[in-house]
């Protein structure tokens, strides 16, 4: 009951931040392009995964990324604060934010993928499935490189918040390789962890 509780507050409080991040972005275009992933996970919340709850470890994850999202989406990827503090901090030609943003594009999703598989049983050994994962994560960072194209081919110079690419002609290929970075990360330092929350679920599951 109490973790059902902490994860409900933890959702209002992401539905709150979106509200925050809708009185006058930076960006409108950026901010309901950014925005929408986490509206429609949102609603997922409310739909299924609140009926079919996953490991704590997946849902903190997918929390961080939502919140990461909003603020991107806030005040878009080039003009994050925090990104702007840590490229003068650190003598940067670039706000960073967004090479975070790709990284965990692989990060989360990962776990996210690894957790369907097991539960579901898609692949049961263990190297296929990591294989297949990061297959997984990549194949979703190309299709997210084509969604910002073709943004760029529907909207034109207002697309260009969204692309965040300042300047970078190899942004494209920066985001990719970050994504399977973080993809990689994610299975080499999460997955014992994950499979302890998973082990717990299932017997909780099964006592029920």
């Amino acid at each position: 009951m109490q973790r059902v509780s902490i994860r409900s507050i933890t959702v209002a409080c992401i539905a709150g931040t979106v509200l925050w991040s809708a009185i006058e972005p930076r960006d409108r275009l950026t901010w309901i392009l950014e925005c929408f992933w986490v509206i429609g996970a949102l609603i997922g919340w409310v739909g299924w995964w609140r009926h079919k709850p996953c490991t704590p470890l997946l849902f903190g994850l997918l929390a961080l990324h939502a919140l990461f999202l909003v603020i991107g989406a806030r005040y878009t990827y080039e003009f994050v604060p925090l990104g702007e503090w840590a490229r003068e901090f650190l003598g940067r030609p670039r706000n960073d934010y967004d090479r975070v943003g790709h990284f965990l594009q692989g990060f989360v999703p990962a776990i996210l993928a690894r957790e369907l598989f097991l539960r579901e049983q898609v692949i049961a050994r263990r190297g296929w499935r990591n294989v297949t994962i990061l297959a997984f994560t990549l194949a979703f960072s190309a299709g997210f490189e084509l969604l910002e194209f073709g943004a760029a081919l529907v909207f034109g110079a207002d697309a260009s918040h969204y692309l965040a690419m300042q300047g970078d002609v190899w942004d494209t290929q920066w985001d990719m390789a970050l994504c399977l970075v973080g993809a990689a990360s994610a299975l080499a330092l999460l997955s014992h962890e994950h499979d302890r929350e998973l082990a717990t679920s299932l017997r909780a599951a099964t006592s029920a």
